[in-house]
């Protein structure tokens, strides 16, 4: 494990602050304003569950507490009958769906693993996500999307006992399939497209290899990492692929809008590469990844608003989008707690 050096700023936590409610944090801002009108999210509060036990285990302030507590009970309130999740939740607290997507299926699960593993978690909070997990293991094997299956290895990697051993091995196993499938000469990726959030694959594959022990996990993590850092580093920092046209096998990557997910999930796989192997490259490419926010890329700007503690809303051919929502804010806080932790 590595070591840690915290630096001495201390994280504003304005805008966490203003973007959370009684309900949970609302999914959108225009500029620095909470925006009512999108509501909430469960993809947004599952992830900021994470980010509240990174700060309440960092700092140990009750106000980070109340937060894990709000977000856990978001979570809580979204998972239906059947132990799937609804996702979109109207301002006047009305879900607008029975059951959300897979990928928010799977982003549920990465924080339940997450804070049932943390030591931060109260004992209370704990069983309460953990009858929620149990409730919704049963759907991780009909998971089809990629991502959803990554991000479920993810938070099931954290566990002991039996069930998630096999669920993250047989999850894993199916993206390795998936893998070959569309590997292809120099195309090593698991689908005919570079999209959304694609360092969730490779990382959830070196998290399958810690929990299993299965040396193939690595191979294909690394193989397929290695492929995306061709695209995402050509100039010397991090560009993450543009969602305005993703790369498409054959073709050129899009070059903009730069999201703010991509950067943070760029740190944690990264990290966990550097964990798993020890080679210092990783090290040094999730240190770039985090520096995409402070200024390090395409335009030379800096996405964190300090004034408020915000991060803007991604990298635009005109310059930054100025709103802040709860996806970037809690990006950029995860990716500031784990970066800020390495010591070497």
């Amino acid at each position: 494990m590595m070591g840690r050096l915290y630096i001495s700023e201390v994280l504003k936590d304005d805008h966490i602050f203003r973007l959370t409610d009684d309900t949970g944090m609302l999914q959108h801002s225009k500029y620095s304003i909470p925006d009512p009108n999108h509501g909430y999210t469960t993809d947004d509060n599952a992830r900021a569950l994470i980010m509240a036990l990174m700060l309440y285990g960092r700092y140990e302030k009750k106000k980070y507490l109340d937060l894990v507590y709000r977000y856990a009970s978001f979570i809580l309130n979204a998972q239906n009958k059947e132990g799937k999740f609804k996702n979109f939740m109207s301002y006047d607290r009305k879900w607008l769906e029975e059951e959300g997507s897979e990928d928010c299926f799977g982003r549920c699960l990465w924080a339940l693993g997450f804070a049932l593993f943390n030591e931060y978690t109260p004992k209370g909070v704990k069983y309460g996500l953990a009858h929620i997990l149990k409730n919704a293991m049963p759907h991780v094997t009909s998971l089809n999307s990629p991502r959803a299956k990554a991000y479920s290895i993810i938070g099931l990697s954290h566990l002991e006992g039996e069930d998630a051993r096999r669920l993250v091995f047989e999850a894993a196993q199916s993206l390795c399939r998936q893998y070959e499938e569309y590997r292809d000469g120099d195309w090593k990726w698991f689908e005919n497209i570079v999209a959304y959030c694609n360092n969730v694959l490779p990382w959830s594959l070196i998290s399958a290899y810690r929990a299993t022990g299965e040396k193939r996990f690595l191979d294909i993590a690394e193989e397929s990492l290695e492929f995306l850092g061709g695209v995402t580093f050509k100039d010397g920092y991090f560009k993450p692929v543009g969602c305005n046209g993703w790369l498409l096998k054959g073709g050129h990557p899009a070059e903009f809008d730069e999201q703010t997910v991509e950067a943070c999930e760029g740190v944690l796989t990264y990290l966990e590469a550097y964990e798993a192997t020890g080679k210092k490259k990783y090290l040094h490419k999730a240190k770039s990844c985090h520096a995409w926010y402070e200024g390090v890329n395409s335009k030379g700007i800096s996405l964190v608003d300090s004034e408020t503690g915000g991060c803007y809303d991604g990298l635009t051919q005109q310059g930054v989008n100025l709103n802040m929502g709860a996806e970037s804010l809690v990006s950029y806080v995860i990716s500031y707690m784990k970066i800020s932790e390495v010591n070497v």
